[in-house]
Formats: C-alpha cells, sequence, structure tokens
C-alpha cells in the first residue's frame, strides 16, 4: 500500500476569523500534506446568508501563518475571476508561501451566489466547462513562463499575455475538481496535474477508466496526475460517537442533518473504520485524501486522521 497524503479543507462558514487561523496553524502543526479553502461568496451549507469568508484572502493569510503545508482552493470558481488574474494570484501566493501554492479551478455550480452578485453563470454547466477549458489551457501557458494569446471565438480575449516574477516552483500544480467525462475529464488529462474526485470506489473506477482514455488519447500518462479524493471525516472510538460529534457541527452551521443524510461524502467512525473504507480508494489510485472540516473544527479529528487513520494505511 503506498504511502497516503492528507490534507484537510477547513470550512470557511460559520466561523470567526481568528478561529480560522487557528484551526490552519493546527493543521500545519499536526504534519498535513496541504490546507484548503473554499472559493465561495454564500454559504453552501444550511443559510447561504450565514457568515463566510472569501478565498483567495484565506489562503494567502494563511501563508504567512504556517511553514509547511501546501495551500489551495478547493475549487475556486472559474466565473468569478479572469484565469489571468487568477494565475498572478497564484503565482503571488507561491511567492508569499515560499513555494506552496497550488492553483485549484472548476467551472462552479452555485447559481445563487452568482445571479446575487452579477456574475455571469453562462446558459449551462456545458458552456461553463467550455470556458474552464480555456482558462486553464492559458493559466498553465503563462505559470510556464510562455506567453498566450487566445484562439478566434472563444470566451476569453487575451492578447500577448505574459507574467513576472514566474512561481517558485519549477511547475505550480493546477487541480480541477470534478468528474465530468466529457469535457471535466478532458480538460484533467490535458492540464491538470492534479484531479479532486468524490463518490463510491466503484463510480471512481470507471472515472478512472474514462480519464485514462482521455489521456491515451492526448498522449499522456495517467501516472502524472494525482489523484486526489474528498471526503468529511468525523473520528472516535465509535460510529455512533461520532455521528453525535458530525450532527452537532451541522447545527451548527445551520444545516439539518436530514439535508445531508444522502451525500455518501460524510463519513463518520473509529480510525479503523475509517482506513477500511478508505483502502479500496488508495488501492484504485486515490493517495491523497482531502477532508472537508466544518466549525468549529473538531482538533480530535484532525488528530486523529493523520496520527492513526494514515498508519493503518502505510
Amino acid at each position: 500500500m503506498p504511502d497516503l497524503k492528507c490534507g484537510i479543507l477547513l470550512w470557511s462558514q460559520a466561523v470567526s476569523w481568528p478561529e480560522m487561523l487557528e484551526g490552519a496553524k493546527r493543521v500545519d502543526n499536526f504534519g498535513y500534506d496541504s490546507l484548503w479553502a473554499w472559493d465561495h461568496l454564500y454559504a453552501i451549507f444550511g443559510d447561504p446568508y450565514q457568515p463566510i469568508f472569501d478565498g483567495w484572502s484565506t489562503i494567502a493569510a494563511w501563508a504567512i501563518a504556517t511553514k509547511r503545508t501546501r495551500l489551495g482552493l478547493l475549487v475556486g470558481a472559474n466565473t468569478f475571476r479572469n484565469p489571468g488574474l487568477v494565475a498572478k494570484n497564484a503565482a503571488t501566493l507561491d511567492h508569499i508561501s515560499n513555494g506552496r501554492a497550488i492553483l485549484g479551478i472548476g467551472g462552479a455550480w452555485m447559481e445563487p451566489e452568482h445571479r446575487a452578485h452579477g456574475i455571469d453563470f453562462g446558459s449551462g454547466f456545458g458552456q461553463r466547462l467550455d470556458w474552464l477549458d480555456e482558462s486553464v489551457e492559458a493559466m498553465r501557458s503563462v505559470l510556464d513562463g510562455e506567453t498566450f494569446s487566445s484562439a478566434p471565438g472563444g470566451h476569453y480575449a487575451f492578447n500577448e499575455l505574459r507574467h513576472h516574477p514566474a512561481p517558485v516552483q519549477p511547475r505550480l500544480p493546477i487541480m480541477i475538481g470534478g468528474s465530468g467525462e466529457k469535457k471535466t475529464l478532458r480538460t484533467v488529462a490535458r492540464y491538470a496535474d492534479m484531479w479532486n474526485a468524490m463518490g463510491t470506489p466503484e463510480f471512481l473506477a470507471h472515472k478512472v477508466e474514462v480519464l485514462r482514455g482521455h489521456c491515451d488519447a492526448v498522449g499522456r500518462d495517467i501516472a502524472e496526475i494525482e489523484f486526489t479524493l474528498g471526503v468529511k471525516l468525523t473520528i472516535r472510538d465509535s460510529q455512533a460517537e461520532a455521528e453525535r460529534v458530525m450532527h452537532a457541527a451541522l447545527e451548527h452551521n445551520r444545516t439539518p442533518w436530514a439535508n445531508v443524510a444522502d451525500d455518501d461524502t460524510f463519513w463518520n467512525g473509529s480510525p479503523a473504520e475509517i482506513a477500511d473504507k478508505l483502502r479500496p480508494y488508495v488501492e484504485l489510485g486515490f493517495k491523497t485524501v482531502l477532508s472537508e472540516q466544518p466549525a468549529p473544527y473538531d482538533t480530535e479529528t484532525l488528530e486523529r486522521f493523520i496520527g492513526e487513520v494514515k498508519p493503518l494505511l502505510a
């Protein structure tokens, strides 16, 4: 069994900034490989109008407060910003963090926050994924030190775009989130260094084969892409106690359990139970597990995920 990489996303809703800052320091001190924030303008669980912090500002501040964890958005909303600006944000974060930045990006999905802010949501998900493909092509080129101009007729109109300074990392990694077979996974195959996905082992086994086909079509080795699994862990000695803790956290986030009962990314249990659930994913190639943690951040889960679950999969 290959070594497992562990990362944490701290929910940025229903939380104060001091709590977010302290949570980031704790994740860093526990030895996690990566630390992530959402990219949303409205809360995505429960009441959308409860407090939530901006993603890029958050990870830039975390870059100063942490020493070792890699930092990124899980994942950035491509619709929110010009991709050239996002590339500049990522390169700047790489310098602030001394080479720990990851550029996370996806097509975006939450219509109410777009509508309220007057952000173009496009005609549908398919169009947004076309925009994403254009966007990632441009960002990859600029981050690699190239000059980029858009092809005629696309959504963007870059004209000899180039940036300085270059990132600290020779290749600043791009993570793409999503599992759409026709467009998202094709973009992953063409440009991504990391892929984030969720679902059952059977569901993801199929997606891996689809991605493999896209990689073959563009002449890329699928092994170059780091597979990352998204889950939401609560760890205690028993599943019942873990569920009690998770239910309390959801109540704090104004989210009835009934609203997420069908979400198969909420995993509650003992370290051994969590490791048993993770094992088929790791065998499938998902060697990085990213757990989203709601506020108030559960220190016991943070300690036991990296301290007890990870060794069981070593």
